[in-house]
């Protein structure tokens, strides 16, 4: 879907410039300045990769208009975000640090992607971004771009100029142009898989944000909600029902965004290393990425082989890290899209979730491939294709290489000669 509107219909001779715009500070305050300080046109461009409503798309053209740009253009791109990013994270449950579901920056590389096709279409060499030179994004940006389209031009006012966001609050005033929500207090991303919020309590590592910084769980502890139990289904991995409605991944997603949001499900702080290389801190909301990650982690465990789950996690940090990183081109990560999907032929079955204030609990799971159906054996009660025979002898055998060890350490602290070294 691509909106548009136009705030000058005079041919403009200049070529103009495409600027990336989330409506946020930094996007705002480039608009008019780049108007002023090249003289060239600026095309808005917001590439919709989740959380923006009919309500919000139409405060984003409104605000582009009265910034200044001649054109604005959203391109739905969430049924995409999640064919080629998402589902693979799912896939293998990638959280960062053991916590983070890479909410936001996973997005990046594909609005850039979509930015570089859009600029070919408008036959313009010029693009621009709001990232700053302390960030993460900076580089997912650029990476994509400069990989898709290494003759475009790019302008990154608010890191190469290095301003603040107080001055950019201040310019923006002065010219009577409109401020953004949040004005300068907080940067809020939204997107289809979560939300972050960074703000002064962010800059270190000791406290939270308030309680009226949070977007999705605002007040979700202060006025806990009753629990509620719902099912989800999944089919080869992928989310494919909730409830027993069948649901594209997209509506799902948001749909479950909506129920576990208010129960402050998926609310955390995380700290880790960025891709510039220092210490970073950011608050997030991911409720329906909690709810998803951690549903399919535990079909997958009654689906998978223990080989075949130990293999694949030791592939899905890694693709995580390159995501993270703005490196989603790489051909690697085909590579390990290939064996995520292949891991997930049989991730097919419902998850019952329990959901309750700060957290999404499994009930239990079933599937037609279930390896636990598949034992005549039940675990702690009874033998099944085995004889206790069999497994007095297996117990034996797997501890022969501890009696070795152990044997050999005993010989050396006694002085016993080893085998084939004759005595002096």
């Amino acid at each position: 879907m691509t909106s548009t509107h136009t705030a000058d219909r005079k041919v403009q001779q200049a070529e103009p410039i495409l600027l990336a715009f989330s409506g946020g500070l930094d996007t705002s305050f480039c608009v008019p300045w780049l108007k002023e300080t090249y003289g060239r046109p600026v095309i808005t461009v917001t590439v919709d990769t989740g959380g923006i409503d009919a309500k919000a798309a139409a405060a984003l053209e409104a605000r582009s208009a009265q910034l200044g740009a001649v054109e604005h253009h959203l391109i739905d791109a969430r049924a995409a975000y999640f064919e080629q990013v998402l589902k693979f994270l799912i896939m293998g449950n990638v959280r960062r640090g053991g916590l983070y579901p890479l909410c936001v920056g996973a997005e990046r590389v594909l609005q850039a992607q979509t930015i570089a096709q859009m600029a070919l279409s408008l036959r313009t060499g010029m693009v621009a971004h709001g990232c700053t030179a302390a960030g993460n994004d900076q580089v997912r940006f650029e990476v994509a771009l400069r990989t898709l389209a290494p003759d475009l031009d790019i302008i990154a006012p608010v890191r190469d100029r290095a301003f603040k966001r107080p001055e950019q609050l201040k310019y923006l005033e002065d010219h009577g142009l409109p401020i953004p929500p949040y004005g300068a207090a907080y940067s809020v991303n939204r997107g289809l898989w979560g939300v972050t919020i960074g703000g002064q309590e962010t800059l270190t590592s000791a406290g939270s944000i308030p309680e009226s910084a949070w977007v999705l769980s605002r007040d979700a502890f202060s006025s806990p909600r009753a629990p509620e139990r719902h099912t989800i289904g999944f089919s080869a991995g992928v989310p494919s029902n909730l409830d027993g409605e069948p649901m594209k991944p997209v509506a799902l997603i948001e749909r479950l965004e909506s129920l576990a949001g208010p129960f402050g499900i998926g609310r955390g702080i995380h700290l880790g290393d960025t891709v510039i290389g220092t210490k970073g801190r950011v608050a997030f909301e991911a409720p329906a990425a909690e709810v998803l990650l951690t549903a399919h982690r535990e079909l997958e465990k009654l689906v998978l082989t223990g080989k075949q789950a130990r293999i694949k996690e030791g592939v899905a940090q890694p693709y995580g890290d390159l995501v993270h990183e703005g490196q989603h081109l790489d051909p690697v990560c085909r590579d390990i899209e290939a064996l995520l999907v292949s891991s997930q032929v049989r991730v097919t079955g419902e998850v019952h979730v329990l959901l309750r204030p700060g957290s999404a609990f499994v009930e239990g799971v079933a599937s037609p491939y279930s390896l636990m159906a598949a034992s005549k054996g039940v675990y702690g009660e009874s033998a099944g294709e085995w004889t206790p025979v069999d497994a007095l002898g297996y117990s034996k055998m797997l501890a022969l290489t501890g009696v070795f060890y152990q044997r050999a350490g005993a010989n050396a602290a006694a002085g016993t000669p080893a085998e084939g070294v004759a005595p002096t």
